[in-house]
């Protein structure tokens, strides 16, 4: 049985579901605020342009979901797997991003929670690869445990910081 890269996911807060192609608009209006990516390594993807090739990524991956509010069904960011080894027993979650007046609440842990909760039914350790800049993610992904391993080059090439965590 092969790790499921694309599930349903529900908790108190948000809702995790496959990305789709009439996401686009949506989630656009989501992206389209520059404090999002200010602290990314594509921090023009607050560009139409821009996040469109990043959306097409993201639906051709395989992996990718979009996060909807539970209280108003809006969508509110999206996150992907990426890279499932079942040699290494290992998955990747990454490509995350809220609405800004989500950080700092309980969305942002409830989805990598339940992220983490799928992915440990089939793998013992998960990879966040952070860029090197982005200091709010690295502490995102501090407080819910991932522990700083190293670094290497994300899908694109860049240096990252690479963290884990463990079932």
């Amino acid at each position: 049985m092969g790790f499921d890269r694309q599930p349903e996911l529900k908790g108190r807060y948000l809702e995790l579901r496959p990305l789709r192609e009439s996401d686009l608009d949506e989630l656009f209006g989501v992206a389209a605020d520059p404090l999002i990516w200010e602290q990314h390594p594509d921090s023009d993807r607050y560009q139409r342009e821009v996040f469109e090739t990043f959306f097409r990524d993201a639906l051709d991956s395989g992996g990718a979901l979009v996060a909807i509010d539970s209280r108003n069904g809006e969508i509110i960011g999206s996150s992907r797997y990426h890279g499932y080894d079942s040699e290494k027993n290992e998955v990747e979650i990454g490509w995350t991003f809220l609405a800004h007046k989500y950080w700092g609440g309980l969305h942002n842990g409830e989805m990598k929670q339940l992220m983490l909760a799928h992915a440990f039914e089939s793998v013992d350790r998960v990879l966040f690869r952070i860029g090197t800049d982005n200091i709010r993610s690295q502490r995102a992904i501090g407080k819910i445990g991932g522990v700083h391993t190293g670094s290497g080059r994300d899908a694109g090439g860049r240096i990252s910081l690479v963290y884990e965590i463990t079932k």
